[in-house]
C-alpha cells in the first residue's frame, strides 16, 4: 500500500537537491537517509534531508544534478507501507484508514454518507465523501470532523447548516439576503 508523503518543488541549486512540499506528519520518518520513495514509475532512495528557508530540502542518490531533479518537478512522492501499520501519533490517520468509514452526524448519530477518499490540499486535507449519491467535501479538521473512529469504522461530522448538503447551504444564502 502506497501513501502520499509529498510533492517535489523546484530544484534548489545546482547539486541535484530538491524542494518539497510535506504531505506527511512523519518527515523525519519518510525522508530519513537511506529510506525510498515511490516518485511516478521510479524508487528514489533519500541521500540526505534538511530544512532551508521552511521548505524541506531532499536529495536523492539517483538524482545527480539540477537537469535531473528539473524533470521531477510537480511530481508526487509515495512511501510503501505496510496495510496494518498506523502513524506513531493517534490523531493521525493514512488515507486508507479512512475510506469506507461511515461519517455520522454529530446531532443524531445518523449515518449521512460515507468516506471514499481524500485530497491533500497545501493548507489542510479534505474528505471526499458520498452523501446520498453526490460527493461532497469536508475539511478535515477537528472543529469539522471531531471524532475519528477507525475501529468502530466511522467518522463524526459537525451538523454544520450546508456542509454536507450544499442545496441547503444555497437556501440559507438566499433567505439571509431576501431572496
Amino acid at each position: 500500500m502506497q501513501v502520499v508523503i509529498g510533492r517535489i518543488g523546484r530544484a534548489h541549486g545546482i547539486r541535484g537537491e530538491l524542494n518539497v512540499d510535506i504531505r506527511t506528519d512523519e518527515p523525519e520518518r519518510r525522508f530519513a537517509p537511506g529510506s525510498s520513495v515511490v516518485c511516478g514509475t521510479r524508487t528514489l532512495t533519500v541521500a540526505s534531508a534538511r530544512h532551508h528557508g521552511g521548505r524541506l530540502v531532499v536529495a536523492f542518490k539517483e538524482v545527480p544534478d539540477r537537469t535531473a531533479a528539473e524533470k521531477l518537478h510537480g511530481t508526487v512522492l509515495e512511501a510503501v507501507v505496510d496495510p496494518d501499520d498506523t502513524p506513531d501519533d493517534p490523531d493521525e490517520f493514512y488515507d486508507h484508514q479512512l475510506v469506507g468509514l461511515e461519517v455520522r452526524s454529530d446531532t443524531d448519530a445518523a449515518v449521512v454518507g460515507t468516506v471514499t477518499g481524500l485530497v491533500h490540499l497545501p493548507y489542510q486535507d479534505t474528505l471526499t465523501v458520498e452523501v446520498d449519491g453526490r460527493e461532497v467535501f469536508i475539511p478535515f479538521v477537528t472543529e469539522l470532523v471531531p471524532v475519528v473512529d477507525v475501529a468502530g469504522g466511522f467518522v463524526t461530522v459537525k451538523d454544520v447548516e450546508g456542509l454536507l448538503d450544499p442545496t441547503r447551504a444555497e437556501n440559507a444564502a438566499s433567505d439571509l439576503v431576501g431572496d
